[in-house]
């Protein structure tokens, strides 16, 4: 004769068998169960790059979104930054019949934006056809492409392109994997590898991604055309700052460029004179345009600088 407490044991069995047979019908019936779906999901890698530069696959369900905090005070500004200026189409032309290596526009980039002098955004290259062709000086910054590499590669949505034309960055969601520098076929991103030495003034400012600031270690930067300079109805600071007129900015849509003191129709001067983008063969659709070293207003200079520069090249 079974006790009392062996009847109320197998009476919870008996539930117990119950519920995981009807548990188990569920699933059956069901045409792609949960821990399939889970198994199927674990199953999808993605590449990522380590902290340390190796490329590794992790499972799909590892990776999480980055999700922002809809009390967060910057909200407001990258999701303008994002936006873009609306109606707009940014394009630079830059003359490199007027660049004599001044480097004020170097300076006052650096300058505006707190950059060390070790990473700036636009640098000044000597350059040289062939071996029996004039040197010239190029200027070269981002060149913010229709179709930007940099984007695609991005797996935390941390570079993007605005309706504007303008490819910024939001070193908030950068992880500093560095993919959109390995795609960049310019070569016009630097990274922040060590400590931030900005100003406390400037580590106090709240982050908008149209200023870039304050920066961050393990981030990407670049150029980023001086969105905050546009919204002013201002001209980028390089273009202010060039004693003589190198860079023309203005917009596609209106089909005007000035550099502050003279103002051409951007179609008539891509026509007069044979104005051309950089690597346009790739087909990332730039949107800085360069005027061939023509007709130079000044002439080629070596300066001690780049003299230094070639130097070190040649020793190494």
């Amino acid at each position: 004769m079974k006790k009392p407490e062996d009847k109320k044991n197998s009476r919870r069995d008996l539930l117990k068998f119950g519920l995981a047979s009807t548990v188990l019908a569920a699933i059956s019936q069901t045409p792609l169960s949960a821990s399939v779906l889970r198994k199927k999901e674990e199953e999808e890698k993605v590449r990522l790059l380590s902290t340390n530069g190796k490329l590794v696959e992790v499972d799909k369900s590892e990776v999480t979104k980055v999700k922002w905090d809809s009390k967060d005070n910057s909200t407001e500004n990258r999701d303008r930054a994002r936006k873009g200026i609306e109606g707009r189409k940014w394009v630079l032309v830059i003359d490199l019949a007027r660049c004599k290596h001044a480097l004020a526009c170097q300076d006052s980039c650096n300058k505006h934006h707190h950059i060390p002098g070790d990473r700036q955004w636009l640098n000044v290259y000597k350059m040289q056809d062939a071996e029996d062709t004039a040197p010239y000086w190029m200027p070269k910054t981002c060149f913010h492409c229709d179709e930007p590499p940099c984007v695609s590669v991005c797996p935390v949505d941390a570079t993007y392109k605005r309706d504007d034309g303008i490819v910024l960055i939001d070193n908030e969601r950068c992880i500093g994997c560095r993919f959109c520098m390995a795609a960049c076929p310019y070569s016009t991103r630097v990274f922040n590898w060590g400590e931030v030495n900005d100003s406390p003034e400037v580590q106090a400012r709240e982050y908008d991604p149209e200023i870039g600031l304050p920066r961050k270690m393990g981030t990407v930067e670049k150029c980023d055309f001086c969105p905050d300079m546009l919204r002013q109805g201002k001209l980028p600071n390089c273009a202010t700052a060039c004693p003589n007129g190198v860079f023309f900015f203005g917009d596609k849509n209106e089909d005007t460029v000035t550099n502050g003191n003279e103002t051409f129709r951007f179609s008539e001067l891509m026509e007069k004179k044979a104005g051309y983008r950089y690597m346009e063969e790739l087909g990332t659709e730039p949107n800085v345009y360069y005027l061939p070293p023509v007709d130079r207003l000044v002439p080629f200079e070596k300066c001690d600088q780049q003299d230094k520069h070639d130097d070190e090249e040649h020793k190494q």
